[in-house]
């Protein structure tokens, strides 16, 4: 497979899949993988579900584009479908999670600008991720992916995730704090999850409704189904004031969202921000579509109780090995010992268990299956993984 005309920013694998159904991916001798990915929690409905399919077909044969200069009834219904889900106000379409942080990350600094701050600061966690765009990069902790691209992390203050003590001594040490940015989750950094779980996110919106700061949660990787929940959030109490989304809200098709309630309402006025594909017809149909499968079957469910018995199954047959689990819904964590060498699991899987799914935080497999995985599909995860990380340990 050549790619001499691709710029090699990714570390590709040596396989390619031609043609996707449910939670298989097959190649073009068609041998089947079961995909424990998604495209990285993206095709959380299953590869190619048919009433996603079916939408895309008909609007790509009906209007695709016409820019946000004129109004589209697919974007009103769509924004009102999510905000409805997310019980957020308003939104604004983009095409990707780093667009949708930019967005929030954007809003935050105007809202600092209206209160007369000079150079406010977001506070961040440690191991969080949320993108690749200068200011979504900046508030990324990862170094290596910073590395070289002069990155405005005097704009961030970086806290331990979960440390509502550091969250009080930043506000101490910093006058010009304007926001909180959290995932409930941190998916790249190793499926972290709070001591107190989801309740860490109603102390933190304590702190911001105390410091009148903005209270921003990046559900990018965590929304859309993904933890049981429509939004992650939504297994607490608290309420942000600033959401954004993207991976499964389009299943596979690119399309973001940032939506706002609360402290954020009337921030963004004409002009203040835009995009010439963001919330296209077809973007937005699709959005449609996917709330409309989310809302109308039992599909959160089934992501709950087929996560659940994955991460049962597993840490019960290797919990004396001092395997662990983590997550929620069909965002699952297993946490193997730091002291294993971790760096050919994605390959051994692969090859030899024909199972794609991939390795975060070091040591954490990171398994992301569809929400609608069966349980003869979920026994499979857990027998290949069991003979996979069986003569390992």
């Amino acid at each position: 497979m050549s790619a001499t005309y691709l710029m090699p920013t990714y570390n590709r694998q040596p396989i390619s899949f031609t043609r996707g159904a449910g939670s298989w991916l097959y190649t073009q001798n068609d041998t089947p993988y079961l995909d424990a990915l998604t495209g990285i929690a993206v095709c959380g409905l299953g590869h190619c579900h048919p009433q996603v399919t079916e939408a895309i077909q008909e609007q790509a044969a009906t209007l695709i584009h016409t820019s946000n200069l004129f109004g589209i009834d697919w974007q009103e219904r769509a924004g009102e479908s999510l905000c409805k889900a997310a019980q957020m106000d308003s939104v604004f379409f983009a095409n990707s999670g780093a667009e949708a942080n930019e967005a929030a990350l954007k809003m935050a600094r105007l809202y600092a600008y209206n209160r007369g701050f000079k150079r406010p600061k977001v506070i961040v966690m440690e191991q969080s991720f949320h993108g690749r765009t200068l200011l979504s990069l900046s508030a990324t902790a990862n170094p290596k992916a910073r590395e070289g691209f002069f990155t405005l992390d005097d704009d961030f203050i970086r806290v331990p995730f979960g440390d509502m003590v550091a969250i009080e001594q930043a506000a101490i040490d910093h006058s010009d704090i304007c926001a909180i940015f959290v995932e409930p989750i941190q998916g790249e950094g190793g499926l972290n999850t709070a001591v107190n779980g989801f309740a860490y996110l109603e102390d933190l919106q304590a702190a911001c409704d105390k410091h009148n700061w903005l209270f921003m949660i990046d559900e990018v990787q965590t929304g859309n189904g993904r933890t049981g929940k429509y939004f992650a959030y939504q297994h607490s109490n608290a309420r942000p004031d600033v959401l954004t989304t993207a991976k499964g809200l389009g299943n596979g098709f690119p399309v973001g969202a940032c939506m706002v309630r609360g402290r954020a309402n009337g921030l963004f006025g004409a002009g203040s921000h835009g995009s010439t594909y963001g919330g296209t017809p077809l973007a937005s149909r699709v959005v449609h579509s996917v709330y409309d499968v989310l809302k109308n079957t039992d599909i959160m469910d089934n992501s709950v109780v087929e996560g659940q018995f994955i991460r049962d199954s597993l840490t019960d047959e290797l919990k004396q090995q001092g395997v662990s689990s983590r997550g929620a819904g069909t965002m699952i964590g297993i946490v193997l010992p730091e002291t294993m060498d971790c760096s050919q699991l994605v390959d051994l899987a692969r090859d030899e268990q024909q199972l794609i799914m991939n390795v975060t935080g070091g040591h954490v497999i990171r398994l992301l299956p569809p929400l609608n995985i069966n349980r003869n599909e979920s026994e499979q995860v857990v027998d290949r993984l069991l003979r996979l990380l069986r003569p390992l340990l």
